[in-house]
């Protein structure tokens, strides 16, 4: 196991009489991209703060590299970079005027920043422009500048408050590819509504959902071994439902149309021959028979809206 460099244990906050968080844990290891998803109110921003220091919790526990958060939170920040989600930019200022400036801020000794600057500027492709002024970039060269200033003094663990909101396509893809190139050196926290983002760049996901985290899991769980977890079959001519249900491995189904099902598997034992045979044995008259590869999209509509199928029992 890599080195764990962040310890999320039970944080509660609440504002007044609503409860923004509820007991939410977790972890985060160098070399991680870790996908920090939710929809709108979930509790993932005020997560995000508490995670920075940038809000206390009503309750619980943060560590960055052992060190207690509440306890010393000077000398847990220095650990992190953070980027919210509207870069705290100074239009007036040229590049280099700012990452300086910057670099003043993090307390990095004076005859270190114009190599610190330089370094940080080098990660981030912003050699050529460190004398324009910030006001005059693109939205896309504005990004980098907010995670040149987040990753300038090389924390163990940087935070991204959704950085491609606003970017265009071919933006988007090297902000995917900074973030990436980070993932090999940090720890990452990546808050985005962007669900193929997620599936692109994180090698983790979490939903949270009404203050709780409702999913985590490592992508390689998301694209391996759940393709046999929903299968879609068709009959000319369709058994019962219970028949279906008392099949081993099957349990829930949809109807999508008449004859036509959506099966969920709860294991990931081979259920195509056994429902194959079955149907032959049987005389269901089977015409469809498709496996189908769960997303991260479908993780997310089942888990934050409701729209997952309640489970039935065989009759």
């Amino acid at each position: 196991m890599s080195e764990r460099l962040l310890q999320a244990s039970t944080l509660y906050k609440h504002f007044g009489d609503t409860q923004a968080v509820n007991g939410v844990s977790f972890d985060l290891h160098k070399g991680e991209i870790l996908g920090f998803l939710g929809p709108n109110g979930a509790g993932k921003s005020t997560t995000m703060q508490m995670l920075c220091g940038v809000l206390p919790p009503n309750q619980g526990q943060i560590q960055i590299q052992g060190i207690d958060l509440l306890d010393h939170p000077r000398q847990a920040k220095r650990h992190i970079g953070y980027l919210p989600e509207k870069p705290p930019l100074y239009p007036e200022l040229s590049v280099d005027e700012y990452l300086r400036y910057c670099a003043q801020l993090h307390r990095i000794p004076p005859a270190d920043i114009a190599q610190t600057v330089a370094l940080s500027k080098q990660r981030c492709s912003l050699m050529e422009v460190g004398s324009r002024l910030i006001g005059n970039l693109s939205k896309g060269y504005q990004q980098r500048v907010g995670i040149a200033q987040a990753i300038l003094h090389n924390p163990a663990i940087v935070i991204l408050d959704e950085p491609t909101v606003g970017l265009d396509p071919i933006q988007i893809r090297e902000i995917r590819k900074l973030i990436i190139e980070l993932g090999q050196d940090h720890g990452v926290i990546l808050s985005t509504h962007i669900l193929p983002e997620a599936q692109a760049v994180c090698n983790r996901v979490q939903i949270i959902h009404q203050g709780q985290l409702v999913y985590s899991e490592n992508m390689d769980a998301l694209d391996q071994g759940i393709s046999d977890e929903q299968i879609i079959v068709a009959f000319n001519r369709p058994p019962p439902r219970s028949q279906l249900l008392a099949l081993a491995g099957v349990s829930q189904i949809e109807e999508l149309s008449p004859g036509r099902f959506r099966l969920h598997i709860k294991d990931t034992q081979p259920m195509a021959e056994l429902i194959a045979s079955a149907a032959v044995a049987q005389d269901w008259g089977l015409i469809e028979l498709t496996p189908v590869k769960a997303s991260l999209e479908q993780k997310f509509v089942e888990l934050t809206s409701g729209e997952a199928p309640a489970q039935e029992q065989p009759a």
